[in-house]
């Protein structure tokens, strides 16, 4: 009756998402030892386990279980002329601000106030907006010349693109079919800001979705429900994320038509991820620009087009962000705040913790080493925590998402039973660690 009676929270605030990330080794500022380098984030033990949770549900739902995905993994660094092509050269451009009084600088078009500075407060310090590109530039081989330079990829996209031929010809796929990636991306931002929404270093998911010309539409709609399907298998509330369609104007240059699910973060409605019909736009730019036949042949047929392509775009550091929005929960206990993440059993970091409920009792620790090696071998998600007195160690566990605290206590010795305690209601119930 108890759990009924709580107060609960959802008004979640951005410091409340990075004070837990930073206390409880989700994520960390990157070089932080070193004073840290802006727009870069490291994942401590329990971030990298919650990213790779979300990776791999993500391959799992698009790739493992669907018979029309083909997975590839492209190289970081790739030919500049890739880049060239695509037009990331001469395009991939943010609009540059330096104000001309303390001289930070910042992008244009996201400035509160187009004539003040944030940095110094100063106003009318800011020349022309100059366009800034924001790919990572370097140099493979021993010598820095034209010839040597390359980039640091700034979408994954690209590197699925330049890799359609080699499947077609490999595994001769029916339309329409998709080819996925999980990888790194790289982008100078002029200000990355927002904890992790921003940065300069982030993993995408892709696919690229290849689709028979006139068969567009029916492809759009359906990766427009199966984008509905990941958040709701990511735990996000139906009424946090929104569908804005993309109006011609706003569109990236090769979009036919552009739909861009919004979340409400903390920092307010903005984008968790884009789904995009790119026409036959890169495909046909591949090969105007390398000569390659880019063509796909019906299967017993003399009938060749370029296909078009369906491109849903998902962004890790995102999801992850939205994922810890929506699991963020404050409510009050007997007086006593508390604070936990209520993550979806598959995604968090941790499944169960192991506790002697007193530990210098050796017949206790003994009897939980047990359980726990026994938790760990079937789960491999499992801590071991004796840290602190039981109490603490329940709000600790609630803090970083485990869903089932075992706690082996004197009656364990005597018949076997340990207490499972659920981080949800805090309820407890007795079980044998055999059935759990």
């Amino acid at each position: 009756m108890w759990y009924n009676e709580r107060h609960m929270s959802k008004n979640v605030k951005l410091e409340d998402i990075v004070s837990l990330s930073k206390r409880r080794g989700f994520i960390f500022p990157g070089s932080d030892v070193y004073g840290g380098l802006s727009g870069t984030w490291d994942y401590g033990p329990l971030g990298v386990q919650l990213k790779r949770n979300v990776m791999k549900l993500w391959w799992k739902m698009f790739v493992d279980e669907r018979d029309d995905m083909y997975g590839v993994d492209a190289a970081i660094l790739m030919n500049k002329k890739v880049w060239q092509a695509s037009g990331h050269v001469d395009t991939f451009t943010d609009p540059l601000v330096e104000c001309s009084n303390c001289h930070a600088r910042h992008r244009a078009d996201k400035l509160e106030d187009a004539n003040k500075c944030p940095t110094c407060g100063q106003t009318g310090t800011f020349g022309e907006p100059k366009q800034f590109n924001m790919m990572f530039r370097t140099s493979v081989g021993p010598v820095a010349d034209a010839e040597s330079i390359s980039y640091l990829r700034p979408e994954t996209a690209q590197g699925i693109f330049t890799n359609y031929k080699g499947v077609v010809d490999t595994f001769y796929p029916d339309l329409p079919f998709g080819i996925a990636q999980q990888g790194k991306a790289f982008r100078n931002e002029i200000s990355p800001r927002d904890f992790v929404f921003r940065s300069r270093e982030f993993e995408q998911m892709e696919i690229e979705y290849f689709v028979h010309p006139d068969k567009w539409q029916e492809a759009f709609d359906h990766w427009v429900e199966q984008s509905k399907k990941w958040f709701e298998a990511l735990g996000l509330p139906a009424d946090m994320v929104h569908e804005l369609e993309v109006p011609e104007g706003d569109r990236a240059h090769y979009s036919k038509r552009t739909i861009d699910f919004e979340f409400d973060f903390p920092i307010g409605r903005e984008e968790l991820m884009g789904l995009a019909y790119r026409t036959d736009f890169d495909l046909k730019n591949i090969q105007d620009h390398s000569g390659k036949n880019m063509e796909y042949q019906v299967k017993g047929t003399n009938d060749k087009f370029i296909p078009h392509v369906i491109e849903p775009s998902f962004g890790v550091e995102r999801a992850l962000m939205a994922v810890l929005t929506a699991a963020y929960t404050e409510d009050e206990i007997n007086g006593e705040k508390r604070v936990f993440l209520k993550l979806p059993e598959h995604l968090a970091p941790v499944k169960y913790s192991v506790s002697p409920l007193l530990k210098n009792k050796p017949e206790l620790v003994e009897k939980a080493r047990e359980v726990y090696a026994a938790l760990k071998k079937k789960y491999g998600a499992v801590m071991w925590d004796d840290n602190g007195n039981i109490g603490k160690r329940y709000r600790r566990q609630d803090e970083i998402g485990t869903p089932h605290v075992v706690v082996i206590d004197f009656r364990t010795l005597e018949d076997g039973t340990v207490t499972v305690r659920d981080r949800d209601t805090t309820e407890q119930r007795r079980e044998i660690p055999g059935s759990i």
